[in-house]
């Protein structure tokens, strides 16, 4: 038995004790403390500060990513589909029960209501963002079909996304003709490079990319932005879809989702693979207080082994391709020159730095889609802590999120 406590103060003052026993993953009363909150923490995004529990997902400073206790890369060659198995039932299926799983999901694919996306014809091609464009599918997904069971919700919402991915692609790009009849039967990352047209060796160069990329992306803990902002909607009792569609657009913002597009236009802005060129880029990109992106990390403290594994696959699909060259140089040549900034904390690549001249590599040319890619992985870990957050307290659900924020500059006033 394990007894702990938190102390929260502003400006030396207590604010309020936390307090918890541990026994296993039962928590009951109080005494070691867990993290102690000053007034240098307030304002500070809550980075660090524990809120919950989360049982999908981890993130190790060194070994990066793990999905309930498996580290990523002995996952990355699975059936996407077996991998959410994991996140949703927390151990991996047999072969019967993945059959039935992979049933289940071509069903509900399979039963979507006539017309539920519809609203995305209305749209002009090229308008908005890709990620505004699937928030605003995955609301209408919802209004077409919300059951108000959370697991059958989760699970068409999973189902269709390869639907509502392609048709995203396709109508935005001002392409409905070549959209393909849906085959849910493909599996989901197939069926979605199906339905956009994409046969012979381009298609298995792509679904071999592309599920590669979307298990890496399922989970990252429960504390990143997209995730908590979807349980924290979800903790008011809103639907799946609305959580969902939340979750999407936290994970559109430019310091989120949006940095895998920010990456591959930095690299195509060096536009070399010169190891000198590409140091004196970085060094005048320092200078003039812009970002390096593709490196460092908010809990990392080493090589994101995701990144490591897509720069390894990158060997293998594309190792003549100019982007990817320049993304092995960067690889490189960056972490000693970020090595003599004392502030930065993690010099080392991250997953971002390696999958967009992967994406791009096999077809996406256009960056600003790749953040949907990262969108429609996240869903189905998302979905997994919803399920567990509404599952917790014996079925009571963890309560509406309502953290305290401390009033400052607000002297008492009275009108004359």
């Amino acid at each position: 038995m394990e007894l702990r406590t938190t102390t929260f103060t502003y400006d030396e003052i207590i604010i309020c004790t936390l307090s918890s026993v541990l026994i296993g993953d039962e928590r009951m009363g109080q005494d070691e403390s867990l993290f102690t909150i000053t007034d240098s923490h307030l304002d500070s995004g809550m980075r660090g500060i524990p809120v919950g529990t989360c049982k999908t997902s981890f993130v190790d400073p060194i070994e990066g990513v793990h999905y309930v206790g498996y580290p990523v890369e002995d996952l990355a060659n699975l059936e996407e589909e077996d991998v959410i198995y994991l996140l949703l039932n927390k151990r991996l299926p047999t072969e019967e029960e993945s059959l039935a799983f992979r049933s289940e999901l071509i069903h509900r694919a399979m039963e979507m209501p006539t017309g539920a996306l519809r609203v995305l014809e209305s749209l002009t091609p090229g308008s908005g963002h890709p990620m505004d464009w699937l928030s605003m599918g995955i609301m209408a997904l919802g209004a077409a079909d919300t059951t108000g069971d959370t697991r059958a919700d989760a699970m068409n919402l999973i189902a269709r996304m390869p639907e509502l991915m392609a048709r995203v692609f396709l109508l935005r790009g001002g392409k409905k003709e070549q959209l393909q009849p849906s085959n849910p039967e493909l599996g989901l990352v197939e069926n979605f490079v199906h339905m956009l047209g994409i046969t012979g060796e381009k298609a298995e160069k792509m679904n071999r990319v592309l599920r590669f990329f979307f298990i890496l992306h399922l989970d990252h803990g429960g504390g990143n932005l997209s995730t908590f902002t979807g349980k924290a909607v979800s903790s008011g009792r809103a639907t799946v879809y609305a959580s969902i569609a939340s979750a999407m657009n936290a994970l559109s913002g430019p310091l989120h989702g949006r940095a895998n597009q920010a990456c591959l236009e930095f690299v195509q802005r060096i536009g070399t693979s010169d190891p000198d060129e590409i140091e004196s880029f970085v060094r005048a990109e320092l200078s003039a207080k812009r970002p390096i992106f593709g490196f460092g990390h908010g809990v990392l403290r080493a090589e994101d082994p995701r990144a490591r594994l897509l720069i390894e696959l990158g060997e293998e699909v594309c190792p003549d391709d100019d982007n990817y060259k320049i993304v092995k140089t960067l690889r490189n040549v960056v972490p000693e020159i970020l090595k003599e900034h004392p502030k930065i904390k993690n010099p080392y690549p991250n997953v971002d730095l390696g999958s967009g001249s992967l994406l791009h590599a096999i077809g996406f040319r256009k960056p600003e889609y790749y953040t949907t890619f990262f969108g429609w992985a996240r869903v189905a870990g998302i979905c997994a802590q919803i399920l567990d957050e509404r599952n917790a307290r014996d079925g009571r659900g963890t309560p509406i999120y309502r953290p305290k924020y401390i009033p400052v500059d607000q002297p008492h006033r009275r009108l004359d």
